[in-house]
């Protein structure tokens, strides 16, 4: 009598669990010294870091492209970091959950000061967006202001692979 009800709830998660694994990543605060944080944790390893905007409407073309990009690619390491205020959390959860980004580690700046983070980030950076960084083997890096092309980054992809498999032969 009890094994219909384990039952039951062991069919009601395996049919939610692709949900739940779907879902992005909780969003992290971006204070002074998360992007050194993040570039530390992969060191000499390829990624994108992604910086975008609620209000944003070409960040969120990019997020759809990132979003199928990460399907098609499953081991790209795509970092997001929304530049909203932290007190927007849940407007840029809700914005990520539309994108299919569960791979993704996700930021949002959580420093009042937005020009140290900025600068932290990158010098020239004076706070337009989208801004994506591809950082290539050994963290050689290729800034696109704008949305990004699609054909480019899947070329920028192939290449940091091809560089990768020649490095391991």
């Amino acid at each position: 009598m009890w094994q219909r009800p384990i039952l039951l709830i062991c069919l009601l998660y395996l049919d939610l669990f692709p949900v739940y694994a779907a879902l992005p990543q909780p969003l992290k605060p971006f204070v002074s010294g998360s992007a050194n944080e993040i570039m530390q944790a992969r060191t000499g390893k390829p990624y994108i870091l992604a910086l975008w905007s609620v209000s944003c409407v070409h960040c969120r073309a990019e997020l759809d492209m990132l979003a199928r990009l990460g399907k098609r690619y499953p081991d790209l390491e795509i970092v997001l970091v929304a530049t909203d205020p932290a007190t927007e959390r849940e407007s840029a959860s809700a914005v990520l959950r539309q994108y299919p980004l569960a791979q993704a580690e996700s930021w949002i700046f959580a420093d009042d000061f937005v020009e140290r983070l900025h600068f932290e980030v990158d010098r020239q950076w004076r706070g337009e967006l989208p801004r994506t960084y591809l950082y290539g083997p050994g963290n050689a890096v290729t800034v696109v202001s704008g949305k990004p092309d699609l054909r480019k980054l899947e070329r920028w992809i192939k290449e940091t692979r091809r560089s990768a498999l020649a490095r391991n032969e």
